[in-house]
Formats: structure tokens, sequence, C-alpha cells
């Protein structure tokens, strides 16, 4: 660099920020605004928060800022009846020192790309709401009594706190049904449905990729590439803490509970560990590129893996609020869940369909 060089004038665009955005990535030298928070993200992934004002981040770290709030946000709780709504004020809370990690932090560095929309997290929380109804794990039924809306709030808070890192504020029934039209809902989930059915054939009848290292990889293919990334950084990130705060639940006594306690601990770091060793995406074996629709049916199965880690997230958040009498339950369905993790991990990991053998 020269003597005389001009140096880049610091800019990063903060408008909208605390209204219909939640947090953005900042560079060296950005000026992060005065009522926000600043995250730097160092190379192995640990965080410490700054205050306000001028970026100071070394080589290889990621500096992030976000407002904590307060956001409010309109939930259609029922897929079914979108025109009926929960409208929610949530904010971020200040770090909490008794924990080594905060619960947003990571959900930043792990979900996030470059910028924070409420809407993209309006969408994450509906749908993770609506996942634990259609579970049986909250329950909002017709006509609520107060008793009711009281237990359906307390789970409500819980999830967003535990899945997302975000304390609910406060939380109404709303009616949307001028905001929605059911007719264009449907129509939506038509051609939703019809675009996926579309990209399945042609990924079937689309002719094996030639070497990556010889040919850029063609549009249809990134996508995918980016989802089954996505997919395994969110594993590589997320299962060791989701770990760590399972090992820190009070078990009710009793030396069966402890047991399954353990193998769901074991179960959880074998997955990180497949996870850790996972091959890449467009490779069948060293100097044999994988097909198209094979990395299609990859990336599938690092979706299936995905979900099922969002579920263990949900299940941690009724662990917290459930009694002991309800672990037996509750430990039933991790067993579900890690049975789904495990099998799209080794589905993920093979570079075919596995041949399934008849049973006798």
């Amino acid at each position: 660099m020269g003597i005389f060089t001009r140096r880049r004038t610091p800019a990063v665009d903060t408008d909208g920020l605390g209204v219909d955005l939640i947090a953005l990535r900042l560079d060296a030298g950005d000026f992060a605004p005065a009522t926000s928070t600043v995250v730097v993200f160092n190379a192995g992934g640990h965080a410490r928060r700054a205050a306000a004002g001028k970026v100071a981040c070394e080589a290889g770290e990621l500096a992030l800022c976000f407002h904590p709030g307060p956001y409010t946000v309109q939930l259609a709780p029922f897929a079914a009846a979108p025109e009926w709504g929960l409208r929610l004020r949530f904010v971020v809370d200040a770090a909490n020192p008794r924990v080594t990690q905060q619960r947003f932090d990571l959900y930043l560095y792990s979900e996030m790309a470059e910028r924070l929309e409420l809407e993209l997290f309006r969408a994450s929380a509906q749908a993770a709401l609506q996942a634990e109804l259609a579970r049986g794990a909250l329950d909002l039924p017709p006509c609520t009594t107060l008793e009711e809306w009281h237990a359906f709030r307390a789970g409500l808070n819980q999830l967003l706190y535990t899945r997302f890192g975000v304390t609910v504020d406060d939380c109404v029934p709303v009616d949307l049904g001028d905001q929605v039209d059911y007719a264009d809902v449907l129509k939506a989930r038509a051609a939703d449905e019809a675009a996926a059915v579309m990209a399945a054939v042609t990924a079937a009848d689309t002719p094996p990729l030639p070497p990556p290292v010889a040919v850029a990889p063609s549009a249809a293919a990134a996508p995918v590439a980016w989802q089954d990334a996505f997919g395994l950084r969110r594993l590589f990130l997320e299962l060791p803490a989701l770990s760590r705060d399972l090992r820190l639940l009070v078990l009710p006594e009793g030396s069966l509970i402890f047991q399954q306690h353990q193998a769901l601990l074991l179960r959880l770091g074998m997955a990180a560990l497949n996870v850790n060793t996972m091959p890449t995406l467009a490779w069948a074996a060293p100097d044999q590129p994988l097909a198209y629709a094979d990395q299609v049916r990859r990336a599938g199965q690092t979706e299936v893996a995905v979900q099922a880690l969002d579920e263990v997230w949900a299940l941690l958040a009724r662990f917290l609020r459930a009694d002991h009498a309800q672990w037996p339950a509750l430990l039933e369905e991790a067993d579900r869940i890690c049975a789904n993790l495990e099998t799209g991990l080794a589905f993920r990991r093979a570079p075919h369909v596995p041949r399934m053998e008849p049973s006798l």
C-alpha cells in the first residue's frame, strides 16, 4: 500500500435497524448506531459483546450489530387458519453473565447471512410455533380459558427463548382477516408444490456433473450446494451447544432416567462427530464426481437432520418447563428425534441411495 493511498470511508447502511431490521454484518472501521450492540466472533466461533461505536476486529473475526428492540410481529399459529393470529412483542435481552455463550449470539452466527430482517425472523418464529402446536407440545384450543392461555404463554415464552434467544414481552390474539386472503394462500401453496415436483423431475433427468475442479459449478447446482453447506454449518455449530444445555438439566431421581439422559448425550455427541467428518457434497469418492440427482438427495437429507435439530431445541424448551413426572415421555420423544437425526446424517454420508434388503 502506498503512502498516499486513499483509505476506504467506513460506511454501512443501518437504516431500519430496530424497526424492520434486527441485525446486520459490519466491517472493521464501520460505525454501529449508539442504540445497538456489537457482537464479535473469533475464528473459533466464540463471541464477545462490545459497546456501539467504531467496530474494531482483527483478521479472521466477524462483527455483527443488533438492536435489542422491542419488535412487534404477527404470527399465524395454525396454517389452516391464517386469518387468526397473535401479535407478539419481543426484545433481545442484555448478556447473561451466567452462561458462556448467549443463545441469541449463536442464532446470529449460525443462521444469519448478511442481514437479519424482521420478516425473516417472523417466518422462522411462526414455523417453530406451528410445529410445536402440530406436535401437541403446545395447546391453544378454541375458547381458550385463562388458565390454558397462561400455560400456552409460558410454553411460547420458553420456546422462543430457547430456540432464538429472545424474550417475549407481550402476546395478544388478533384478527388478521382483513390482511390475509385465504384464496391467495391456497394458490401460493399450490404453486410451491408444483415447483417442488418440477424440481424433483428435473433433478431425476439431469445427467451426472463433470468434475467440479474442471468445470465451473452450474447455476442449478449452486442453490443445492449452498443449502447443504448452510445446514451442515448449523449442525456443526449448534449440536455442541445443544448438548451442553441438555447436560445442565436437573435430572429427576432414578437410575433409568440417568441412563437414558446419558444415552441421549452420547447420541448427540456421535451425531456431532458425524457432522465433523461429513464428506463433501459433489464427490462420491476420490476422482468420482457425484451425479446432480444424488447431490439433491444428499442436500435433502441434510435438511432432514436440520429439522431434527430444530425439534431438539424445541424439546429442550419442553424439558426446561416440565416437571419430573413428564421426563419419561420427553425422553421417549428424544429417542424418536435422535433416530431421525441419525438417519438423515447416515443417508447424507452415503453417496447413493442405500439398498434396502427385504425382510424375511
